[in-house]
Order: C-alpha cells, then sequence, then structure tokens
C-alpha cells in the first residue's frame, strides 16, 4: 500500500502548519518512525515557508496566489515536492549555509541535512520552483505501510 495526497495552498504562513500537520498525520498511520516523520515534517515546513515568502508577487488575477504541496510515501521512501509560480532563481550548487548572523537563507541547507537526496528546479524569469526531497523510511513494528 502507498499514500499519496497533493495540496494547493494560498500563499500565507498560516498554510505551512497545515501541510506540515497533514504529513504527520500520513505518517503516523503509515507507522513511519517518529524521527523520520520530524525530520520530514522539519524539511517541508522550511520549504513551505520558502515558496509563501518567495513564490510569486502575492496576487493573481485578483486571488492569492497558491503553491502546491504533493507527497508520496510509497514502500521504504517518501518524496515530497514543494512547488510555486514565483520568478525562480539561481539555487546555489551545492547550497552553501547561511552566515551565522544571518536571520534568513537557512532553510535549504537544513532541507539538504534532513533529507537524503534534494533536487531544487528553477529558472531564473521563466516562473516557478519545486524543491523536491526524498528520504528512505524507517517504520515502527507492525507498522501498516512496512516494506516487505
Amino acid at each position: 500500500m502507498s499514500i499519496w495526497w497533493s495540496l494547493h495552498l494560498r500563499r500565507e504562513a498560516a498554510s505551512v502548519p497545515l501541510a506540515r500537520r497533514l504529513l504527520l498525520g500520513a505518517m503516523e498511520t503509515a507507522g513511519v518512525d517518529p524521527d523520520v516523520s520530524f525530520d520530514l515534517s522539519v524539511a517541508l515546513s522550511e520549504a513551505c515557508a520558502n515558496a509563501v515568502e518567495h513564490g510569486g508577487d502575492g496576487t493573481r488575477g485578483g486571488r492569492a496566489e497558491a503553491y502546491r504541496v504533493t507527497a508520496y510515501l510509497d514502500g521504504e521512501t517518501c518524496r515530497i515536492e514543494v512547488a510555486d509560480p514565483g520568478p525562480g532563481f539561481t539555487a546555489p550548487t551545492p547550497v552553501r549555509p547561511a552566515r551565522a548572523d544571518a536571520e534568513h537563507g537557512r532553510g535549504l541547507c537544513l532541507i539538504q541535512e534532513l533529507a537524503d537526496h534534494v533536487h531544487i528546479g528553477s529558472k531564473p524569469g521563466r516562473g516557478g520552483t519545486v524543491v523536491s526531497f526524498d528520504k528512505i523510511l524507517k517504520f515502527r513494528e507492525g507498522a501498516p505501510l512496512m516494506a516487505v
């Protein structure tokens, strides 16, 4: 069995905990180890916060712009994608840590530390950024989705 879901959320700060809680609920239901669930939920929160802050000019046709969160729990892997309609940016390769005294700029680095694989798809001026990351899952004993 696998779990797949996708959300279209307004680019508002209140949407970030909603996405995080949905992911944590799905992981709990699937029997994923709480430490792995926590790591992925923090990474998701960072990706969503980036989409909210940098994902566009705020409105499109009089409506607040949305961003998309998609999560796949399949077998031993969880893959998460956060896509926004923003202007895009040139992602540093590798992602460099922020200065110690910086108030912003730690999100992508933190995602990279918490996930097993990270991909940032973004082209300046072409519109949109997709941050995707995955992690090998560990399950509690007797978990419903535990890989056989």
